[in-house]
């Protein structure tokens, strides 16, 4: 998919020269699949060709698949992305495309870093090269590693220590990956010195909410900083707990935007760019090394000259386009469709089973495997048990019936009976015996007919541990898992009105929306008996596991204290029951797991 609109003729456009079309593929790519990946940079090399593309770009670690994680310390892994590239470079030019230039990310080492201690063995890099007449003619490497949240790269590579410079048809193209943007100094300014036309970034950038925002205002800035033109090229696609939006931008040095790419979309965005010619007085490696000079950072300068000479003055057509923006909860439940549906199929499966209750968490996880993976491929099982309300039997049903998915009754009371009839079980032990009772069923269904099962917890139930061990926290995927109760029933809510906007039957049945949740594992039980209000317990945990603040800084803000130490206490208590979740789409700035890595054993607590 190309996203192109016609920019206005000009009668003066023959004297606007030099000119650039750049090709940015927002493509998807698969850690460690390298052949996979190769094909992909291939087709969608050849697609910009045909588009009249003169530079190509594809995201940060294209070729390996981001993020490769502990793959990175693997010298045979590193060897195979190595040899991949150099293989890639053949192709593209056995294929016909050998004279563009094309920009890929791929897994490289440092040949002159020397073994030190608290560095990562083999020197590993997070790296990206030019390709050219079937030639490795640049590469170099990340230079600002970042170590926060999902990110782990002091772990995993070494920086790089260059300013890459490519100069084609007379233009100077500063290149960097990724977090050379998102952190100050380095790679920005060093574009500046370096009097490039052009900064090209290639990231992979994972998906939150809000984060189109953040990356907007901050190409802006970076743009301005450079003094140039600057492309922001993203990923798409979903890795284990990760999803990337695209969402790529290109402003021009004064922080105006020229295009923006989809969000969530594979594609590739073309347009026609007037750059400033590279200045003959441009710093070289050469000079660099000459006067003992470096720029920003203490980088230096390494330019490969493709062509010296501007392209022959031609009239600008492509512009790229404007994609319109999601709104926040589509943009939210996209991102949940797209990180479960890469799970699914990047792992080789091709169903999914649901435990069907009626409630509003496994209708929206039953919507958006539907929406995913189609409902053909959706497998729902009704579990009741002598406690289950005819209410919530009949929204189960009803909402199998609204979607077309795969739909079966397994009552589990006469194993509840053989169980209690053997154990005599009370209380609690006796409520959670039937959410396991149901775990063991849909695990049992999973081995036989070889669906993969998805658990329905979400965010507001893991941070408090509402949730039962071996029961409904079974399951290979947790697609809500980062989500809070009150988002559940936001998102729900507008998936039901997308779709009667667009003449659909809505998947969600109207009383799993309005009635109170409950978990019905004793006679009219409610979730309140046991938890806050969601409305106030979700502001809470906001505040103590998305930002970090302690209990002081809670009260502080309204709440009462005796509520807040409860809360607070059930969090802390409940890390073991988080360790042995399923991973599930990552959505906020921190989801329970890599974001946020808390010891099980842990004698603090916060005072009230």
């Amino acid at each position: 998919m190309t996203h192109t609109t016609p920019l206005r003729r000009s009668d003066d456009y023959t004297e606007r020269v030099p000119q650039l079309r750049l090709a940015l593929n927002q493509i998807d790519s698969s850690v460690g699949d390298l052949a996979r990946n190769a094909g992909t940079i291939v087709r969608w090399t050849r697609h910009s060709a045909e588009q009249g593309a003169h530079l190509v770009a594809f995201p940060e670690m294209a070729l390996t698949g981001y993020p490769v994680e502990d793959l990175a310390l693997r010298s045979s892994f590193v060897e195979a992305s190595r040899a991949a590239l150099r293989s890639l470079a053949s192709r593209l030019a056995e294929e016909g495309l050998g004279d563009l230039p094309v920009v890929v990310g791929y897994l490289d080492r440092c040949a002159t870093a020397q073994p030190k201690y608290g560095q990562p063995a083999g020197a590993p890099q997070n790296a990206a090269a030019v390709l050219h007449g079937g030639e490795v003619v640049l590469t170099f490497a990340k230079h600002h590693l970042p170590n926060y949240g999902v990110f782990d790269e002091f772990r995993y590579f070494v920086p790089g220590d260059t300013m890459p410079v490519l100069r084609v048809h007379g233009v100077d193209v500063a290149l960097a990956i990724c977090e050379d943007l998102w952190q100050d100094g380095g790679r920005v300014p060093a574009a500046r010195s370096a009097q490039a036309g052009l900064l090209l970034s290639i990231n992979a950038s994972p998906y939150e909410r809000n984060k189109d925002d953040t990356r907007l205002e901050l190409v802006r800035k970076r743009a301005e900083e450079s003094g140039c033109t600057t492309a922001y090229l993203a990923m798409i696609g979903g890795q284990d707990e990760l999803v990337f939006d695209g969402d790529s931008i290109v402003v021009d040095s004064g922080g105006e935007v020229v295009a923006r790419a989809p969000q969530f979309a594979e594609g590739c965005v073309v347009l026609d760019l007037d750059l400033p010619a590279a200045s003959p007085d441009a710093p070289t490696a050469r000079d660099a090394v000459a006067h003992g000079q470096r720029v920003d950072d203490g980088l230096r300068i390494d330019r490969v000259v493709l062509s010296e000479d501007p392209l022959p003055a031609y009239e600008p057509e492509l512009t790229g386009g404007y994609a319109d923006r999601l709104d926040d909860d589509e943009e939210v439940y996209s991102a949940l469709v797209v990180g479960l549906r890469a799970y699914v199929a990047k792992n080789g499966f091709k169903s999914v089973l649901i435990g069907l209750s009626g409630g509003i968490d496994s209708s929206l996880v039953a919507a958006i495997a539907c929406d995913a993976l189609g409902a053909q491929h959706v497998y729902g099982v009704s579990m009741p048990s002598k406690y289950s309300s005819e209410h919530s039997k009949d929204d189960a049903a009803d909402l199998a019936r609204r979607t077309g998915l795969n739909y079966r009754t397994v009552a589990i009371e006469p194993m509840f009976d053989a169980y209690m009839g053997s154990l005599g079980l009370t209380g609690l032990a006796e409520e959670n015996l039937q959410s396991r009772l149901r775990g063991t069923l849909l695990m049992a269904v999973s081995n036989q007919e070889g669906h993969i099962v998805l658990a329905p917890g979400n965010k507001s139930e893991l941070a408090v541990g509402y949730s039962t061990l071996y029961g409904d926290s079974v399951g290979a995927y947790g697609p809500i898992k980062d989500v809070y109760k009150t988002s559940i029933f936001r998102l729900a809510k507008w998936r039901n009105k997308a779709a009667q906007e667009r003449g659909q039957t809505p998947p969600i049945p109207e009383s799993s929306l309005t009635k109170p949740p409950s978990a019905e594992l004793r006679p009219d039980q409610v979730d309140t008996d046991s938890l806050p209000d969601y409305a106030v317990l979700d502001a809470i945990l906001e505040r103590y596991v998305d930002l970090d603040q302690g209990a002081d800084e809670i009260v502080a803000a309204g709440f009462d204290r005796e509520l807040v130490a409860r809360t607070l206490r059930m969090v802390d208590t409940a890390e073991y029951k988080r360790r042995q979740y399923p991973p599930g789409t990552k959505i906020s700035a921190k989801v329970f797991g890599k974001d946020r890595r808390l010891p099980i054993t842990n004698g603090w607590r916060e005072t009230v």
